[in-house]
């Protein structure tokens, strides 16, 4: 029978299950929270009975009695783009294991939606946050979190005058590795396609590309500067003034792997051979670069650790324990694969 408009449904209380099973509120709520005091098979009956009846832990009256809600905001650029996506996997699998459940945000780089959702997760009562920030992040927008008792960790971009956990690849030395390898090539006229100076990665990368060349011996041309794109459709658009540079770069250091494949495919719809003609390098090892065509000579950011680092110092300070406060490098290490060749004179 179906319920009627005025029906009222029960809620099924830690009690019923307790007096269905001869247990214990006690051990019943113990259990319901995965306590290590209950026996991992009387926990697996317990749960069992709960679904069978129909409970549904109620998170707003736990969080009255424990001051926890047990909710994570996650806010960042576009966690379509896959360099989010594999710290977001990270971070999840992190938060598991500590039962604990996250609310996510892309900003796209709007500081108003940005903030919107921390005040958001602060009217919720969230136990913290983890966030690539937008660009022009104010410091005040930083400090309303953590001054209203909740906590804060970043990734993948720092802020300047913010002195918080910060987790992420070492950007300059990372690039500098994807220069000195083409260098080694033959290279000397090498473009660096994509990022920007507004965010710190964009700044510390090209950084590293300025370093790489300087050491090298090779003047810094800024007009084989090329900023802008973080996307393939801004590589592949950015191939057109790529190959009609008067100075003709025989290499390209793209400021990520979205860039660097979307370059390739204007490339080689320009006739030319990514890998033989021009040689590219990507950034962050995504999935997709070891299967593109020709497989992306690119450098492994650790974002996976990033996430991982990031999550388990937020636990950390949920717990008591405080992680040391500024940046955190994780160290990139080099991929070749088949985009890079020694140097082939561009006619």
């Amino acid at each position: 029978m179906g319920l009627g408009r005025n029906a009222v449904v029960q809620k099924i209380k830690l009690s019923t299950i307790a007096e269905s099973l001869g247990l214990s509120t006690a051990t019943i709520s113990l259990a319901l929270r995965d306590s290590p005091l209950v026996a991992s098979d009387t926990r697996d009956k317990i749960k069992e009975q709960a679904r069978a009846l129909g409970y549904i832990y109620n998170r707003r009256a736990a969080s009255l009695r424990t001051s926890r809600s047990g909710i994570v905001g996650v806010v960042f650029h576009d966690v379509m783009n896959p360099f989010y996506g594999e710290i977001l996997k990270a971070i999840e699998t992190e938060l598991d294991r500590s039962r604990q459940t996250f609310i996510l945000s892309n900003h796209y780089d709007s500081v108003e939606k940005q903030r919107t959702f921390i005040e958001t997760l602060l009217q919720l009562g969230s136990d913290g946050i983890i966030m690539s920030p937008a660009i022009g992040t104010p410091i005040e927008d930083m400090t309303l979190a953590e001054e209203n008792g909740m906590p804060a960790i970043l990734v993948a971009r720092s802020l300047e005058g913010v002195d918080m956990p910060t987790y992420r690849g070492d950007d300059s030395y990372g690039i500098s590795l994807a220069t000195n390898h083409l260098i080694s090539l033959g290279h000397r006229t090498i473009a660096m396609v994509g990022g920007t100076d507004q965010t710190s990665t964009g700044r510390d990368r090209y950084q590293g590309y300025v370093n790489a060349l300087r050491k090298a011996g090779i003047e810094v041309d800024p007009n084989l500067r090329i900023p802008g794109p973080r996307s393939k459709q801004g590589g592949f658009e950015a191939a057109v003034h790529f190959l009609s540079l008067p100075q003709k770069p025989t290499a390209a250091v793209c400021w990520n792997d979205l860039v660097a494949i979307g370059l390739m495919n204007g490339v080689s719809r320009a006739g030319l051979v990514p890998g033989v003609d021009i040689s590219v390098t990507g950034y962050d090892d995504l999935e997709e670069a070891a299967i593109a065509t020709p497989a992306l000579t690119t450098v492994s950011n650790g974002q996976a650790e990033v996430g991982r680092l990031a999550a388990r110092a937020l636990l950390d300070r949920l717990a008591g324990s405080h992680e040391p406060d500024g940046i955190h490098l994780i160290k990139p290490e080099m991929r070749i694969r088949q985009s890079t060749g020694p140097v082939r004179p561009r006619v």
